[in-house]
């Protein structure tokens, strides 16, 4: 062989090599120290309530079970919390989950009579080795917490499901019962990231049933090297495809969030080729340089992002739409 043709294949092999190996290497971002809340839907005062937390000097989780807090003590949220929805027993039961920027996290499924379920999705991370604790055992862990018992089901809820049962047909209208969960993400002053997800659930639901929102994963998911994403709508489809850790490993891949976005409710799409206009699925994510993005299959889903300009809410670009 000669020198030429050496060098010829020596170069060939290394070009071959390198290039599509460094072009494909995401370019690392910036972290962002200025504080961010973003949350589904039109929650535009739990995003104060975790942006004030924020300024008082409280860390990105404290900020995000502020946040939480808000819809769940709101009665006339009747998708969280206090007012919620019940199950076809005619009980609130509540999911709820957070997760800090060290990937610390903590969970309660099928948990009755605790109005702030968030604040025991933290107690959970914190007191206990666990992630996740169930019905009478996250009731009882409450309890021992020092959280009071109370009846969430209010006369407006338990009217309303009382006119369910005359049919007991259990039909989800797109964005009002699959409207059924607060997702918040915020990013602190020292540029970390933290989320929490609450619910009552899916309206009139089998008692027992369990949807995305407590869910590491599925319905929440932080990586404080990467990004952040929540989601809201037909839990089930979200459990699928484990949707928000999807969001961020696409932005680990270096996907803007909101094409992160998108590309997760394509891959949902994709598993309910079929069923996909039935139901609504949204997404919101950040991710460390401050930069935010959502996406949704159907219209009409919208969120609320807050930064040191004030607090705002967009409408999600959709599936349907583009």
């Amino acid at each position: 062989m000669t020198n030429n043709r050496r060098q010829f294949l020596q170069l060939g092999f290394l070009s071959a090599l390198s290039t599509p190996f460094w072009s494909a290497v995401p370019r690392k971002r910036k972290r962002s120290t200025k504080p961010l809340v973003i949350a589904t839907w039109n929650n535009a005062k739990a995003c104060e309530a975790a942006f004030a937390s924020l300024q008082s000097g409280g860390k990105a989780l404290d900020a995000v079970e502020q946040g939480a807090m808000v819809p769940e003590a709101d009665p006339n949220d009747r998708s969280v919390g206090y007012g919620g929805r019940p199950d076809r027993e005619g009980r609130v039961t509540l999911d709820s989950c957070v997760m800090d920027h060290r990937g610390n996290c903590g969970s309660v499924v099928f948990l009755e009579e605790i109005k702030h379920a968030v604040q025991v999705a933290r107690k959970v991370m914190e007191e206990t080795p666990h992630v996740i604790l169930a019905g009478e055992g996250a009731q009882q862990f409450a309890v021992e917490q020092g959280f009071e018992r109370e009846n969430l089901l209010t006369e407006a809820s338990r009217k309303d499901w009382q006119n369910w049962l005359k049919t007991s047909d259990y039909k989800p209208v797109i964005n009002i019962e699959n409207h059924d969960t607060i997702g918040i993400l915020a990013q602190d002053t020292d540029g970390d990231l933290s989320g929490a997800c609450t619910t009552s659930g899916a309206a009139y639901k089998m008692r027992g049933r369990v949807g995305d929102s407590p869910i590491i994963g599925a319905g929440l998911y932080v990586d404080n090297q990467v990004g952040a994403a929540v989601g809201t709508g037909l839990g089930e489809a979200l459990l699928r495809t484990v949707g928000s850790y999807l969001v961020v490993e696409f932005m680990r891949q270096g996907d803007h969030p909101q094409r992160a976005c998108r590309k997760a409710i394509n891959r949902v799409m994709e598993h309910h080729p079929d069923t996909y206009l039935d139901f609504q699925i949204g997404l919101i994510a950040t991710d460390i340089s401050g930069r935010t993005g959502a996406y949704s299959i159907q219209p009409g889903f919208t969120y609320a992002v807050m930064t040191e300009d004030g607090v705002e809410t967009f409408s999600a670009p959709s599936a349907l739409e583009d």
